[in-house]
């Protein structure tokens, strides 16, 4: 049992070291089957992520205004990813706007210079984000804090369902993901990956939270089925579009007149 627990323990911190900039310990097993199997807790560190976006809001709004709170929840949770996911979503704006044929679209991916695409769509998703966030915060804290904690935890759960049911098409060898691209999860680790979203969603249920869900798989497999036409499955990048655009998506939903 004490084994089990470490080996658990191994893969969470594998998992935050690779998501994220958080400090992890150094005598941690740092592998390529515990990075393979880390990505259970993307949702747990998803939670982790939103709940420190929470922590510097409530900081900051007691001595600055709302929106200026807000943007830095934001500048926090980059910070934290070290711009992880929105550099993934910024080239896949360059690499599906500006390629044509599969070998372009990947090749414009893997080129580390930000084009107009990604730029512009980074620009609108950030700005869309943040009005966003503001419109969830007028209408209660509470609400807020179910935003933040629950987009980060599901949008990583929804990377990690195209990461399932699709396959990886950029050169293991090569890529900066190969350490979690290589193999699939089992039935039984997929259940316990969303366990800690699951107390949430059971925590904070509405009917606006659970179309938030519906929304946010039916986004999934649009972009999943984006992804597998044109360039026949999916990159590290199309990852972080994915993360990002349900983030957004949640945040929609829960601000749905239903």
């Amino acid at each position: 049992m004490l084994s089990i627990l470490r080996q658990e323990r191994d893969y969470f911190f594998s998992g935050l070291s690779f998501y994220t900039r958080i400090p992890c310990p150094s005598w941690v097993t740092y592998s390529a089957a515990n990075f393979n199997k880390s990505r259970k807790y993307l949702a747990l560190i998803g939670m982790l992520v939103g709940g420190c976006a929470v922590l510097v809001y409530t900081v900051a709004a007691w001595v600055l205004p709302v929106s200026i709170s807000i943007l830095l929840s934001m500048v926090a949770t980059v910070y934290l990813t070290g711009a992880f996911h929105e550099d993934g979503f910024a080239d896949s704006c360059d690499g599906f706007g500006g390629g044509w044929e599969k070998a372009q679209i990947l090749n414009i991916m893997k080129d580390s210079r930000v084009g107009s695409y990604g730029v512009i769509g980074l620009v609108l998703i950030l700005g869309l984000k943040l009005m966003l966030l503001l419109e969830l915060q007028q209408q209660s804290l509470s609400l807020l804090i179910v935003a933040l904690i629950g987009g980060h935890a599901l949008s990583r759960v929804m990377a990690s369902l195209v990461m399932q049911h699709y396959d990886y098409v950029s050169q293991l060898e090569t890529s900066k993901s190969q350490s979690v691209a290589a193999v699939r999860l089992s039935a039984l680790e997929m259940l316990w990956s969303v366990l800690p979203v699951s107390l949430l969603v059971l925590w904070g249920a509405s009917l606006a939270l659970w179309v938030g869900i519906i929304l946010m798989l039916l986004v999934t497999l649009l972009m999943g089925q984006y992804f597998k036409r044109k360039v026949g499955g999916y990159t590290g990048d199309c990852l972080g579009a994915v993360q990002q655009v349900t983030e957004v998506v949640f945040y929609m939903a829960l601000l749905m007149k239903i």
